[in-house]
């Protein structure tokens, strides 16, 4: 191709990012159906903890898809997932697996925890979609206060009514309903007046490089005071520093989640943990 000047070849360069990355999407579409069917798709779980006790208090589950060219992680199929319909299917999936984990550790006698599990805002336009998660609870025979469901503040394009008529659905299963990434977009106060949710995770863009920031210190501090007085949980995520963690259990944040307490880790790794914290 032309390349002799900086500028077609950066168009050079481009094209063969775009198509390596289409390669790549085609690959990752050719095997998922196939990845589904033989549990390629696995479920990590990010421990929360409580800012008072600093003791776990619950988790996230994570996917991860273990091919056999090794781990691949969310954020090389999540974004394709969500364009082709099919995280529909995963997110079920993985609604699935919680709970048979969450009944093993009931059956063992373990200590058990609130697991917060991701649901695409595509599911909000599924008329199945409650009855679906509300048969798997009942299929595990789960109890739903051990259950949480994390959506994002970008919703669907669907009328309020009909998206708090959806919310209110979900509400009546038990589980407890988390707004994700919060500050992200551009409607975060009208969410909160509207929709019923219970707890509000706090963007980490808000603790990347902005401890140090009065602006963005005064921002997670209204955040943290306007929550409190709707009675809901503030849970900090992306929390990587001592200084972060300091600040956020001074301004009365309930819960972090983050690198500076703990990674990702297989169900395993997360039983023993919470069996350590018996002890």
């Amino acid at each position: 191709m032309e390349s002799k000047n900086g500028f077609k070849g950066g168009i050079v360069f481009y094209e063969a990012d775009l198509g390596a990355r289409t390669i790549r999407e085609a690959e990752i579409e050719n095997k998922m159906e196939q990845a589904l069917q033989n549990k390629e798709f696995i479920v990590h779980y990010q421990p929360k903890y409580d800012l008072n006790t600093e003791k776990v208090a619950g988790a996230e589950a994570l996917v991860r898809w273990n091919s056999d060219k090794g781990l691949i992680m969310p954020g090389e199929f999540i974004d394709l997932f969500e364009r082709n319909g099919f995280v529909l299917k995963l997110d079920l999936y993985v609604f699935e697996v919680v709970c048979a984990d969450i009944r093993k550790w009931l059956d063992e006698g373990r200590k058990v925890l609130p697991i917060a599990v991701n649901v695409s805002r595509l599911h909000l336009l599924d008329t199945d979609f409650v009855s679906e998660y509300g048969a798997l609870i009942s299929k595990y025979r789960v109890p739903p206060e051990l259950l949480e469901l994390e959506l994002t503040e970008n919703m669907p394009m669907a009328s309020e009514d009909f998206l708090v008529e959806v919310f209110n659905n979900i509400a009546r299963l038990g589980v407890s309903l988390a707004i994700d990434d919060f500050g992200s977009g551009y409607s975060s106060l009208n969410i909160l007046h509207t929709m019923p949710f219970d707890t509000l995770k706090i963007d980490q863009m808000f603790f990347q490089n902005k401890t140090g920031s009065e602006r963005g210190r005064r921002i997670i501090e209204t955040v943290v005071l306007m929550a409190q007085k709707l009675g809901i949980t503030v849970v900090a995520e992306g929390v990587e520093t001592k200084e972060q963690v300091a600040f956020l259990k001074a301004i009365g944040c309930n819960m972090v989640q983050g690198f500076y307490f703990a990674k990702p880790m297989p169900s395993y790794e997360f039983e023993h943990l919470l069996s350590w914290e018996i002890l």
